[in-house]
């Protein structure tokens, strides 16, 4: 069965093979609530899919308009099978609650590295921000080497992202960027952490060659579900 919960997922999981973020623009505040609330009647009055999927959590965007979508497959393949079998009557069924959603594309990546809690560390995040950093196309081999220049980065700057829980690099599947997943205390921690005085480390990340740019977004965690 499915079962719903409150804790927020493990990105570190090492059966996670697959993991995949997705966005949906709903538009306003009130079709966030009420694609949340479809979302979660929709899944658990059905039996948990298939063991190949380890979870799936919700967010909703702190601009009002989107959510985010975060599952965790053993591997590509499970998911194909799901959406061959199993999505569209999903699917469906949010869609009759909350017609004219808008899903903005699904993005395959591999976990790359993370900055974890420390031990003990028992922080609920308050915050969840997402970085999508974008490359140039004769750049795409850097990607690895550029969250490795964030992680050192965190590590010469702790008292400047002490609100920070966990931050954890993907690279997507296409070869062209790279997905921050961050756990903040709170927005006041994440906003604090951008006025804090630069280091020559964070220098380094703002003038990385090859990075086209860079999109962030703010959300806080509104579902989660996992199996029996």
């Amino acid at each position: 069965m499915t079962r719903r919960t409150d804790t927020h997922p493990d990105l570190t999981r090492p059966d996670v093979g697959a993991p995949l973020f997705s966005t949906w623009r709903v538009d306003t505040p009130d079709r966030q609530r009420a694609t949340v609330d479809a979302i979660a009647r929709t899944w658990q009055r059905r039996p948990w899919p298939t063991a190949d999927l380890l979870s799936y959590h919700v967010y909703t965007g702190t601009d009002g308009a989107t959510l985010l979508h975060h599952s965790q497959w053993t591997g590509e393949h499970a998911y194909e099978a799901f959406a061959k079998t199993r999505r569209q009557e999903r699917v469906d069924e949010i869609d009759t609650a909350v017609p004219g959603i808008q899903r903005l594309g699904l993005g395959r990546y591999r976990h790359h590295r993370s900055h974890t809690r420390a031990a003990g560390d028992d922080r609920v995040p308050g915050l969840v921000v997402t970085v999508r950093i974008d490359f140039e196309p004769h750049a795409a081999e850097r990607r690895e080497d550029f969250a490795d220049t964030v992680l050192a980065a965190l590590a010469d700057d702790p008292d400047g992202h002490r609100g920070l829980i966990s931050a954890h690099f993907h690279l997507s599947a296409d070869g062209t960027h790279v997905l921050n997943y961050a756990e903040w205390e709170s927005g006041r921690a994440y906003d604090e952490s951008l006025a804090a005085p630069s280091t020559p480390t964070w220098e380094r990340v703002r003038t990385y060659p090859g990075v086209r740019g860079f999109t962030g977004s703010r959300y806080a965690h509104a579902l989660g579900l996992v199996p029996e």
